[in-house]
């Protein structure tokens, strides 16, 4: 599968600016101790083995995925074999007394790269799913910073994402927040972190989603108004590497916007993917005419090609961004620095109380463990007033 051709790409995007900084990378990686915090998801894996082949001293990884962690291991020796430094793998929940046991036995790094995140729009769509995103996005993070600084961690990267740079959606909201105690956390020890588009085939994400359609035999389902940009999980990797070790405190690296970086819909990676495989999209008018495609009465009509049922829809739920934008008006940007990525070099200000108040607010709700979803979306208002929640009142979830 070629996945540049499928996001309408003709190249690769950061390969110019990790070659001309390969030396440097390449030295830091090797005189250092690297922990992967939910390091079995797709980006994760992606960082990870960006790490690992540079040699790297010591690289260990968390995630709560015991499978994911065993698949990434495995692809792993497949593909670089093995390193003199310790590569370790733990299938622990960072939110766990037993994750802060393990810290306290060793805590040993000059680098924590926090890939743990909830990060689909349909998180949303519960009181407690929204919570436990509240929790994975902005409480374990503070928690992992904090420990990061008892440890005399040398630097703290954490992934957010474009959707935080004026948030529509509370995922989006809850990245934002996080930028906003990663400014406050970063006057005590060194933090960047990276906003970049969709990721390719991402666990969970609609790509990755066709892949299980055609497994399963099932139509495939797309937006085909909304557009946005992708980057591969290899570019993903790259990106957060760059900030990572490149990244001075308080830089919050993207991708810049340009020709080589296309806004694709939905539904044209859907009918690239499938004529990559072989396939002719057969557009159908229903859900239900879709599910009945694979019907033998039904396919006894297509005996000239070879056709996979697609049904294409306009966007109705709840956070879906119109378009996307990797930085906020009163960003101050450095676009000179590297040729495909830019940096935000000073964020919009921050108010102490407010977050302090946040996060009794929060831990409010959790005590009383008894909440509403209008809960948490007012108190996301009041730190974030600009932020425009759009509630259309369906999920994704209602969908096929």
């Amino acid at each position: 599968m070629d996945i540049l051709k499928l996001i309408g790409r003709k190249k690769i995007l950061i390969a110019q600016d990790i070659e001309q900084n390969k030396i440097i990378l390449n030295k830091k990686a090797e005189d250092s101790k690297f922990l992967v915090i939910g390091g079995a998801g797709s980006i994760g894996q992606a960082v990870t083995k960006e790490i690992f082949k540079r040699n790297p001293k010591k690289l260990h990884v968390v995630d709560i995925s015991e499978n994911n962690l065993v698949e990434m291991v495995r692809d792993i020796r497949s593909s670089f074999g093995y390193i003199a430094g310790d590569f370790r793998t733990f299938a622990l929940d960072i939110g766990s007394p037993i994750y802060d046991a393990f810290w306290e036995s060793d805590g040993d790094y000059d680098y924590v790269l926090n890939l743990s995140a909830l990060k689909h729009v349909r998180s949303e769509k519960d009181p407690f799913t929204l919570m436990r995103m509240v929790e994975v996005n902005i409480l374990n993070t503070l928690k992992t910073i904090q420990q990061s600084k008892e440890k005399g961690v040398k630097k703290y990267f954490c992934v957010s994402t474009d959707k935080a740079a004026n948030p529509v959606n509370m995922m989006g909201a809850s990245k934002r927040i996080m930028e906003l105690f990663l400014m406050r956390e970063s006057r005590d020890i060194s933090i960047s972190t990276a906003r970049f588009a969709n990721v390719a085939f991402s666990d969970g994400s609609l790509l990755h989603g066709f892949n299980q359609r055609l497994h399963k035999k099932q139509p495939i389902v797309a937006p085909n108004d909304i557009k946005r940009y992708f980057v591969t999980p290899q570019e993903s990797g790259e990106l957060c590497l760059m900030s990572c070790l490149l990244g001075e405190n308080n830089d919050i690296f993207f991708p810049k916007l340009s020709e080589d970086l296309h806004l694709i819909t939905f539904a044209e990676i859907a009918v690239n993917y499938l004529k990559q495989l072989g396939y002719e999209p057969y557009i159908c008018s229903s859900e239900e005419e879709a599910r009945q495609f694979f019907n033998l009465e039904y396919q006894s009509l297509f005996t000239d090609k070879k056709y996979w049922p697609c049904y294409f829809t306009k966007s109705d739920t709840t956070g879906e961004k119109d378009f996307e934008e990797f930085f906020m008006e009163g960003e101050i940007l450095d676009l000179e620095r590297f040729e495909n990525l830019g940096i935000v070099k000073s964020s919009l200000p921050y108010k102490e109380e407010k977050l302090d108040w946040f996060l009794a607010a929060i831990n409010g709700l959790l005590k009383r463990k008894q909440w509403v979803k209008k809960d948490i979306v007012n108190i996301f208002y009041e730190l974030l007033p600009a932020f425009d929640h759009k509630e259309t009142g369906k999920n994704l979830d209602s969908k096929m």
